[in-house]
């Protein structure tokens, strides 16, 4: 069964691994068939590329991961921050580790901060933005990304989900100006997402190739329709899948 898939895909097994892993974050035409995640993962990243041009200079990346969407960055410097478990340790990803609550570095310290799906598991967020204030300079950026329409996950660290007003109002107490805010994914896709959202979470294995052939099978036509309708259908701008907001400190 590996075999045949490899066979399909016609790439070599590590080459495979580093292209199912692009597929992830930044999916073309080939994250239509392997990607349950299409739709919110493509929209992140195209709304992604249009501020990520917007920041510049010292650049941190909190809640860093995998680095993903390092390459949608020209910065002269980008470290990456996790919280520090031996989980996060061990990815070899991150540049520097915090408790949770205070960031390793002093007071404005840099010159633009990007949060990617990180403030729903903070359980104190002002304590967080306050963090990100303090280590910014005068008039930094910051660079956010959080769901609005979508599953709990990495349970029980999930604990809000913000509309656009929310974060407007939470970022302004905070010392923060929004000079943009754009929603991702306002089209009926939203519905094809969680449907695949609820499929991946009922046939998810540990084995990659299994999942695959499991999402190219149950999830990909759905990933199809929902472009289908998408065309189709109008846009809501009501119900969308992720907030995208560039903030100023003020």
């Amino acid at each position: 069964m590996k075999t045949a898939l490899k066979k399909i895909l016609r790439v070599p097994h590590e080459a495979f691994l580093k292209r199912v892993e692009n597929e992830r974050f930044s999916p073309g035409v080939l994250g239509l068939f392997i990607n349950p995640f299409y739709f919110a993962r493509k929209g992140l990243y195209r709304e992604l590329g249009l501020l990520s041009r917007k920041l510049s200079g010292k650049l941190l990346d909190v809640g860093c991961g995998s680095k993903p969407y390092r390459r949608s960055f020209s910065v002269t410097d980008y470290i990456g921050l996790e919280v520090d478990t031996p989980r996060n340790r061990a990815a070899g990803y991150a540049d520097a580790f915090y408790d949770g609550k205070t960031f390793p570095f002093g007071k404005e310290d840099f010159d633009s901060v990007f949060a990617s799906q990180v403030l729903e598991h903070v359980f104190e967020p002002n304590e967080f933005l306050g963090e990100i204030r303090r280590v910014l300079k005068p008039g930094g950026r910051l660079l956010l990304t959080v769901p609005f329409v979508w599953d709990e996950h990495e349970q029980p660290h999930d604990y809000a989900r913000y509309s656009s007003f929310g974060l407007a109002h939470l970022l302004s107490k905070n010392g923060f100006r929004v000079t943009e805010s754009r929603k991702s994914v306002t089209t009926v896709a939203v519905v094809f997402q969680m449907l695949n959202a609820y499929l991946y979470k009922k046939t998810a294995t540990k084995s990659l190739y299994l999942n695959l052939i499991f999402t190219l099978v149950l999830m990909a036509p759905w990933n199809i329709l929902g472009m289908v309708f998408a065309w189709i259908l109008p846009k809501n701008t009501d119900l969308y899948l992720d907030n995208v907001i560039l903030a100023e400190k003020v």
